[in-house]
């Protein structure tokens, strides 16, 4: 339990001195002038430490860099364009302003500032991706008891509003491939039908491809730092690391491809660049630019969104969200859902099949109406003459409720 104690002073003034300990067992100790001043302090540290929420202020001291610096260091398992990204984040949009500030002092009122600063000069997804980073940060702090709370207290900020990507066409997908260097070709066409990502294209090797089963398998990524570095990791979740079914034709391409362009041995690239050795992405986009620039396609349209028209084609072709889980590699349903695109025609087509249902229902209904009797008929038609007669009242004011009375008293009037 913490205690407040009273202090003398040599100059003959009185302290009060609030003692107390840690959640790891470290002594503390805090002065005030006044007594009520220490009896408050005592009474918030024992509050706190009965939430699990106690920590020791003098571990906050440090500043963000420094911490920042410090978390990094301690996630050796960051994928290497993971840990590139973080550290530009850092460096180019949060220290410049945050960083020489101690996170122990780093209020709700400076994120929000630095926050708003920032979203004048970049673009939101970007500045959603730097937040997240930040409380990330802050929220290991607080796990290590260096922080009472995360002041990252900005409703929305991490939230990332993704529009929705364009896709082709079969047809657009074909022009794209025809377009293309025959080295590069098949590239297109399992990105369009077989939804691959570029990185996993990159380091597809012959010992993956399963030609007797049509199948193929991404258990590794080639990726490039910001350097030249070229890297070869494993895929970034279990759900990334997959075997899926090519459609026959497909396989066909590939097979083709691999006959012409790929090396004998089982660890052989199966796209490589135009001299046999590893493909780099801006010799690639050079020719995929060329390409894409002759083919009339959607705004904004990126080698990546024949991923997006890969998994839609997919689901036209009746594939469930466990199948469109799999064959693209995702962790989550709700990541699937980011492919899933209604376009005109297969609206349409939707409308059109309710409209022929409802079309013979009408039919159907019409031929099989049953025939009303001639007394029911008649009930109804007299039902109908008490429905419409006038309310009535009585001398009370009341208004008459029973039709059947009401018919009574009309037929006495005549």
């Amino acid at each position: 339990m913490a205690t407040c104690k009273p202090r003398s002073l040599a100059n003959g003034n009185v302290v009060f001195d609030v003692r107390y300990r840690l959640a790891g067992g470290a002594p503390r100790c805090k002065t005030f002038d006044r007594e009520r001043d220490g009896k408050a302090f005592k009474a918030t540290v024992e509050s706190d430490k009965y939430r699990g929420t106690m920590f020791d202020p003098r571990l906050g001291r440090v500043t963000l860099r420094a911490y920042a610096e410090e978390w990094l260091a301690t996630r050796p398992k960051l994928r290497p364009r993971t840990r590139e990204t973080y550290e530009g984040q850092l460096r180019l949009h949060i220290l410049p302003t945050l960083g020489a500030i101690q996170i122990g002092k780093l209020s709700p009122t400076q994120v929000r500032s630095w926050h708003a600063k920032l979203s004048e000069k970049l673009g939101p997804n970007t500045v959603a991706k730097c937040y997240r980073l930040l409380r990330t940060i802050l929220t290991t702090a607080v796990d290590d008891e260096r922080l009472a709370r995360n002041p990252c207290k900005v409703k929305g900020a991490g939230v990332e509003y993704t529009p929705e990507r364009p896709i082709a066409t079969p047809e657009q997908v074909w022009n794209l491939a025809e377009l293309m260097p025959r080295r590069f070709r098949c590239m297109v066409l399992l990105a369009g039908f077989g939804n691959p990502r570029l990185s996993e294209l990159l380091g597809l090797e012959r010992r993956h491809v399963n030609p007797l089963q049509r199948k193929i398998s991404t258990l590794q990524g080639e990726h490039q730092l910001s350097n030249g570095e070229l890297i070869l990791t494993e895929p970034k979740s279990a759900k990334s690391r997959r075997t899926f079914v090519l459609p026959a034709s497909l396989m066909d391409e590939l097979n083709e491809h691999m006959a012409e362009f790929t090396g004998a041995e089982p660890t052989a690239r199966v796209f490589t660049g135009e001299k046999g050795g590893p493909l780099r992405r801006h010799v690639f986009y050079k020719h995929w630019n060329r390409a894409r620039e002759q083919v009339d396609l959607p705004d904004g349209f990126d080698f990546h969104d024949l991923r997006h028209t890969a998994q839609t084609l997919a689901a036209q072709a009746g594939a469930t969200l466990a199948d469109l889980q799999h064959r693209g590699g995702h962790s989550t349903v709700q990541a699937v859902m980011i492919y899933q695109h209604a376009t005109d025609e297969s609206d349409a087509q939707v409308a059109d099949g309710m409209n022929e249902m409802m079309s013979e229902a009408k039919a159907g209904r019409a031929m099989n109406a049953p025939q009303v009797p001639v007394a029911d008929a008649a009930e109804e038609h007299e039902a109908s003459d008490i429905a419409q007669l006038p309310a009535s009242s009585d001398q009370s004011g009341r208004r008459e409720s029973n039709p059947r009375s009401q018919l009574g008293k009309l037929m006495f009037c005549r």
